[in-house]
């Protein structure tokens, strides 16, 4: 079995048939290629909200899945009423990922909360997801409007700021993600979006970004020693400062 008919075995076994509306593949798997920092990103609708068991049994097993030999999986669950019809911000069922690993061995469950980044990755599954189960997509799950997607993705640029310094890459490379949605409200790859951004801004911020992108892609050992902390940071902050003047026009 591959990494994605495990997670879909595993959501299968926890949640009844009638209950499991649809789960769907999406993110790199589904849009390009893979790339060696890839997660694999899967998104499951429920009819009704996930039990104590259900959390934990989800929980317990991803953390046999994700993650080395493997690919990490970030797995993400919403309640069909919670999102259709469509309002803002949306309420978020369960969600699994590689980043929070240190709870989830300390015994801490994912538990049901209010999350606007819901709106980019209802997005994204909408537009490039692949059915594991249940009816394409767009049968399932409302179209964001683009005011919300908007919010949303500004909404996460403080919290993306304060993580720069343990999970630089990522965070260099979701800025300009940022950037690009609000300029163009699509939703691209990490990488077409480092392309996207550095061909827009002054060449004294681009060493680390370009860094970023050049270890999403396999092609450098991450290495932010060489880029500096300063240039760093101010890559960041000029990313930061498109996306809110983009936000705020």
């Amino acid at each position: 079995m591959t990494q994605v008919d495990e997670v879909a075995a595993l959501v299968r076994e926890l949640v009844a048939g009638g209950d499991l509306v649809g789960m769907y593949l999406y993110g790199s798997a589904t849009v390009g290629e893979l790339r060696p920092y890839s997660d694999l990103d899967v998104f499951v609708v429920v009819r009704r909200g996930l039990a104590d068991g259900q959390r934990r049994g989800l929980t317990d097993g991803l953390r046999g899945i994700s993650g080395a030999p493997g690919r990490p999986v970030e797995l993400t669950a919403v309640v069909l009423g919670e999102v259709v019809p469509w309002r803002y911000p949306p309420r978020q069922e369960y969600q699994y990922g590689e980043w929070l690993r240190d709870a989830y061995e300390r015994g801490e469950v994912p538990a049901p909360r209010t999350d606007p980044d819901l709106a980019p990755l209802i997005s994204m599954v909408v537009a490039d997801g692949r059915a594991l189960a249940g009816p394409p997509p767009g049968e399932v799950l409302p179209r964001v409007p683009p005011a919300d997607l908007a919010r949303a993705v500004t909404a996460g640029v403080p919290e993306l700021l304060a993580g720069l310094a343990d999970d630089t890459r990522n965070v260099l490379l979701t800025l300009a993600r940022v950037w690009v949605t609000l300029a163009t409200g699509a939703i691209v790859p990490k990488d077409a979006a480092a392309e996207w951004a550095l061909a827009r801004m002054p060449e004294e911020h681009r060493g680390a970004l370009a860094h970023a992108r050049e270890v999403y892609l396999g092609e450098a050992e991450e290495s932010w020693g060489r880029v500096g902390p300063g240039h760093v940071a101010d890559c960041a902050a000029y990313l930061a400062g498109q996306a809110r003047g983009l936000a705020a026009g």
